[in-house]
């Protein structure tokens, strides 16, 4: 299998590109075409090696979750041509990042752990330990950087910023807890706690529709069911299906994205266990199959996919 780097697709004269950190979306009129790539990104910062399946795995678990939660919120998805492929509505985006946290992990452990009882504006009680639940899940938002890293934003600051409305942010927000509430029970039907994750969401006309990613090792933390409560009970640290174990490989390895700081190169187990990682989350947290599509030229077959969706609709 060729994992996929990059892509330079020519589909229409006017399009536009956006690179991401693992995504490129191409502009083609009202449509965005949303390529995952084999990149992977920690710290905001992309890593040196390929993850072969990674773009797959992403975009099929993300199409899974989006058709699965579209009763509760309108969302831009409108095909899926290829594993490594999303089509859909244009939206502009909201610049914020709904982050739900349903759980003391990740970020906000290492906030709280430092001493901090509050994030984004959110109070978080005296005498939590790691991975233990909040009372009820909060909202810790962050802005969408273009470039750099992500910053800690309050409801109030994105308000006063016209990041958003109030009013957008009360749908947003009533969104973000409704979807974090499905992805929370579909995890324990395949015994997974949904630990955190994020939302985004954009414009289209005087709609809010969810877009980008939902529920993906990449955008969320899962913990496995079975021996939570044992693990908390004896001060063990949490068996989890997420990316966090490849940050804890960088820092483990000196490199936490901070100035000066050199990034560690992946050895070839390294990267294959990451593979292997990102496959059995789609099995988990799916409870399908995992079928990768084996390609030689995986970008001809991607463009000549689009190609015909795009003929399709016109």
């Amino acid at each position: 299998m060729t994992a996929i780097g990059h892509t330079d697709f020519h589909f229409a004269p006017e399009q536009k590109v956006y690179r991401g950190k693992v995504r490129e979306v191409y502009t083609v009129g009202e449509h965005l075409v949303s390529i995952a790539s084999d990149r992977i990104s920690a710290f905001d910062h992309i890593l040196p090696s390929l993850i072969p399946y990674k773009g797959q795995v992403l975009n099929q678990v993300a199409a899974y979750f989006l058709k699965a939660t579209q009763d509760i919120v309108p969302n831009w998805l409108e095909a899926v041509p290829h594993p490594n492929v999303s089509i859909g509505k244009k939206c502009s985006p909201v610049k914020l990042e709904f982050v739900v946290r349903g759980y003391l992990a990740g970020h906000a452990w290492r906030e709280y752990k430092s001493g901090a009882r509050w994030l984004c504006g959110v109070p978080m009680a005296e005498g939590l330990r790691e991975s233990d639940p909040f009372p009820a899940p909060i909202i810790t938002p962050s802005t969408k950087a273009e470039v750099g890293h992500d910053e800690d934003i309050s409801k109030e600051d994105a308000i006063r910023l016209e990041l958003c409305s109030a009013a957008e942010w009360d749908i947003m927000a009533g969104y973000a807890l409704a979807l974090f509430a499905r992805g929370s029970e579909m995890a324990r039907q395949q015994g997974l706690i949904l630990v955190d994750t994020k939302y985004e969401f954009g414009r289209y006309g005087d709609q809010i529709l969810l877009i980008d990613e939902v529920h993906t090792p990449d955008s969320s933390r899962y913990y496995y069911l079975d021996g939570y409560e044992q693990r908390q009970a004896l001060g063990q640290h949490q068996k989890q299906l997420s990316k966090e174990f490849v940050r804890e490989w960088l820092m483990e390895h000196g490199f936490q994205g901070k100035e000066g700081q050199l990034m560690p190169a992946m050895p070839d187990t390294f990267v294959e266990d990451i593979s292997n990682r990102y496959i059995e989350l789609y099995e988990k947290v799916t409870g399908r199959t995992f079928i990768p599509q084996e390609s030689d030229h995986p970008l001809k077959d991607m463009e000549e996919a689009v190609s015909e969706y795009l003929k399709s609709i016109q």
